[in-house]
């Protein structure tokens, strides 16, 4: 008999899934429902294998990108276990990593999305004009003083609740662009910049070199006036990644250079562009105050990680456990911190993050993880790699290690980073 007949899950079955991504993903400015999707898309997942039987799984996915997209995730959450044995907070711990086994079957829907051409479609064209999106509202923002997206979401929140996204002294201190997440979420600039590739892949894809040329201009307006300078050298690594193969190293150098140009000429018309580049010249000082003014206090918090690493060298101090351990470690008590007031909630760098919380165990696991990901793709045939290139250059670009990153055991970045996993899994190893 066909096993479809006995209820075998069709990929048809399943053609949901991209809109179900996409959806999570539309809704990362309003987090609380990005999260209930993410869980109903989890519930749903695993309702629809149960009711198979988890038959015709090879329907869905392919043999190896069920491994490698659970495998991808084992690597994420295994340390975030381990390291809840002895956590200075074990019942949060240990919660912590029970709720995140929501990851796992949603990974497997947002690798089903990709797993065949039309819902692959469907995905990566969807990121890119949610990107699109996001970038113009940004720009109007720039212009105008206020991001319209933005503006209809609080006027919806203040309607339904009686008060607004962010208070009025969040709006009152915002120095950057904040777009569609709002003068309380700054991260606009992140957010893009790990996203870009999916815009940069259509731009080309679409007009060529003058598409690539559109799109990365509009986005690197909207990077630099965000603010954030982990955003800048995320998107110069998507940048990197996606323009070489389009225009070749001697014309992206040129981007570059005009890139460092455009950068200039607005330092010189919004003061917070120029503050952040004077800023980040001080490291330039050669001293300890210099380097840590350069990058906004992080030198104390990598120094407070590197002791947590002495401290804790095999399952760290916990996953989200750093903010406790904290105080312990601090180099400086007493003192004020460049963030402001309260303990540093995470290392800042995804190496001491992972060192800190989860030990030389949890490192390990994460770069078994990634070899696997890097030997799939080296193993994988041209036409493979071609279907996978904007989720790769996306998750490369988000978690290049010499930058400074977002909490990669936070709910909404990791949620970000496994996401842009399975679509680099789903989409490398499809049926085809």
């Amino acid at each position: 008999m066909n096993p479809a007949a006995e209820g075998a899950p069709r990929a048809h079955g399943w053609r949901w899934a991209p809109a179900w991504v996409l959806t999570y993903v539309a809704l990362w400015p309003a987090p609380g429902y990005a999260e209930a999707v993410l869980v109903l898309g989890a519930l749903a997942a695993i309702v629809r294998l149960a009711l198979s039987r988890f038959r015709g799984g090879s329907q869905l996915l392919s043999h190896p990108a069920w491994a490698l997209t659970s495998v991808l995730f084992f690597a994420y959450w295994t340390p975030e276990l381990v390291s809840a044995i002895d956590a200075l907070d074990p019942a949060r711990a240990l919660r912590e990593a029970a709720v995140d086994l929501r990851y796992l079957p949603f990974l497997w829907l947002a690798a089903a999305a990709v797993a065949e051409p039309r819902g692959r479609r469907t995905t990566f064209i969807g990121l890119a004009v949610i990107v699109t999106v996001w970038t113009v509202d940004a720009l109007a923002q720039a212009a105008s003083g206020s991001s319209p997206l933005f503006s209809a979401i609080d006027g919806i929140k203040h309607a339904i609740s009686g008060h607004g996204m962010c208070t009025p002294e969040e709006v009152a201190k915002v120095d950057r662009l904040s777009g569609v997440l709002g003068p309380c979420n700054l991260k606009l600039g992140p957010v893009l910049a790990s996203l870009s590739p999916f815009l940069l892949f259509a731009g080309g894809r679409r007009l060529g070199t003058v598409g690539w040329l559109l799109c990365a201009a509009a986005l690197g307006v909207v990077l630099v006036l965000a603010g954030s300078r982990a955003s800048w050298i995320t998107y110069a690594v998507a940048l990197s990644l996606s323009g070489w193969r389009l225009l070749g190293w001697k014309k992206l150098l040129g981007v570059f250079v005009l890139g460092a140009i455009t950068i200039g000429l607005l330092s010189t018309a919004v003061p917070q562009v120029r503050e952040r580049i004077a800023r980040t010249a001080h490291a330039l000082t050669a001293d300890v105050e210099g380097v840590d003014s350069a990058l906004s206090g992080r030198a104390r918090i990598w120094e407070a990680a590197t002791c947590m690493v002495r401290e804790h060298p095999f399952n760290g101090v916990g996953a989200r456990g750093f903010r406790e351990a904290f105080p312990a470690c601090d180099p400086a008590p007493g003192q004020r911190a460049a963030w402001g007031g309260g303990p540093a909630l995470h290392a800042h760098q995804i190496v001491l993050e992972v060192l800190s919380e989860t030990g030389a165990f949890g490192l390990l696991l994460w770069m078994a993880g990634l070899a696997l990901a890097w030997r799939a793709w080296h193993f994988a045939d041209e036409a493979a790699r071609e279907r996978a290139r904007p989720a790769m250059w996306a998750l490369a670009a988000t978690l290049f290690p010499l930058n400074t990153h977002l909490a990669f055991y936070s709910t909404f970045w990791g949620g970000l980073t496994l996401l842009l996993a399975a679509l680099y899994a789903g989409s490398l190893l499809a049926r085809e």
